[in-house]
C-alpha cells in the first residue's frame, strides 16, 4: 500500500510539471505573436496583425520580419503619391526688367494693363514620382497662352536691324485694343509635399523649375470701328525658355506663380534691344490623377 501511494503521488508531479512547462510554451509564443501583431503603422491609429507563418527562435527573428514588412509598406505608399499638376489655370501676366516693373522710357510702349493681360493654361498630362506617400516628384505637359494687353494705341513689330519696336497703326479710326499673344509647350518638375488637414484632406505645396518651348506669337489690334489686324510671326522670340514656379493649396484649388528666368527675346534683339523678364500669376483647379 505504501508503495502504490508513492507511486501516486509521483505520478501527480510529474503531471502537474509537465502541464506547467506547457503553459509556459503556451504563453511564450503568444507573447511573440503580439511583439509581431501590435505593431502600428505609419498611416496613424491603424494597427495591422500579421500572424507569423512559422516559428522564431528569438527577437531578431521578429525585427527582421518587420523592417522587411515595413520596406514594403513605404514602396506601396509612394505608388500611391498623387500629385497636383494636370488641370485649368487662370492667371495675369506682366514682365519686369532689372527687377523692376517700372520700364525705360525708351520701351515704355511695352506698358500693360495687367487686369487685361491674361494666361490660360491647360496641363495635360501628369506624371507621379512618389518618394512617401506625400512627398514625391510631379512632372507632366501643359499648354501656356500668355495675352499682353498693351496700355497705349499701339503694338510691336519687327524694325529696322531686326530689333523689337513699337507699331502705330495706320488708320482712320481709333484703336479699341492691342494686344501680344505667346503659346508655349510648358514641361515642369516640382517637388510636392502633401500636409494632412482634417480626414482625407490635404494642404499641398509644390515648388521647382519649368521649361518651355514656343509654338506661336502672334499680334492683333481691334479698331472702333470693329477693323481688325492680325499677324504672325517670329518676333524674336528665343525658341525655348526656362524658369521658377511654385503653387500652394487646398485639395485641388491651388494659387500659383511663374517667374522666367532666361532671355525671352534674342540677344539684343528686344524691344530697343532691352529683355523683359515675364511672370504669371493666378488659380489653378487640379485633377490630382
Amino acid at each position: 500500500m505504501k508503495r502504490i501511494g508513492i507511486l501516486l503521488i509521483a505520478a501527480a508531479v510529474i503531471c502537474q510539471a509537465f502541464s506547467q512547462e506547457k503553459a509556459l510554451g503556451a504563453q511564450e509564443e503568444k507573447n511573440a505573436n503580439k511583439r509581431l501583431g501590435m505593431l502600428e503603422t505609419l498611416e496613424g491609429s491603424n494597427t495591422r496583425y500579421e500572424k507569423p507563418s512559422q516559428d522564431y527562435d528569438n527577437d531578431y527573428d521578429i525585427l527582421y520580419r518587420h523592417q522587411d514588412y515595413d520596406e514594403k509598406t513605404r514602396s506601396r505608399r509612394a505608388k500611391n503619391f498623387r500629385g497636383h499638376w494636370s488641370g485649368f489655370e487662370f492667371g495675369f501676366n506682366n514682365y519686369t526688367y532689372l527687377r523692376s516693373m517700372d520700364l525705360p522710357d525708351d520701351i515704355s510702349y511695352m506698358s500693360l494693363i495687367t487686369s487685361k493681360s491674361n494666361s490660360f493654361n491647360f496641363n495635360i498630362s501628369q506624371l507621379n514620382m512618389g518618394i512617401t506617400r506625400r512627398l514625391g516628384f510631379v512632372t507632366g505637359i501643359g499648354l501656356n497662352c500668355n495675352n499682353y494687353r498693351f496700355e497705349g494705341s499701339n503694338n510691336i513689330t519687327v524694325g529696322p536691324g531686326k530689333v523689337i519696336a513699337e507699331l502705330i497703326p495706320e488708320s482712320g479710326s481709333a484703336v479699341k485694343r492691342s494686344k501680344f499673344s505667346t503659346l508655349y509647350l510648358n514641361v515642369p518638375v516640382l517637388l510636392e509635399l502633401q500636409i494632412p488637414a482634417g480626414y482625407s484632406r490635404s494642404l499641398n505645396i509644390a515648388a521647382g523649375v519649368i521649361g518651355g518651348i514656343k509654338l506661336n506669337a502672334t499680334t492683333k489690334i481691334v479698331f472702333e470701328n470693329k477693323e481688325t489686324v492680325k499677324a504672325n510671326g517670329d518676333f524674336n522670340l528665343n525658341l525655348f525658355r526656362g524658369g521658377f514656379t511654385a503653387r500652394v493649396g487646398y485639395e485641388n484649388f491651388m494659387l500659383y506663380g511663374t517667374y522666367y528666368a532666361t532671355p525671352w527675346f534674342r540677344e539684343l534683339k528686344g524691344p530697343n534691344g532691352r529683355n523683359p523678364e515675364p511672370f504669371e500669376i493666378g488659380l489653378a483647379f487640379t485633377f490630382n490623377n
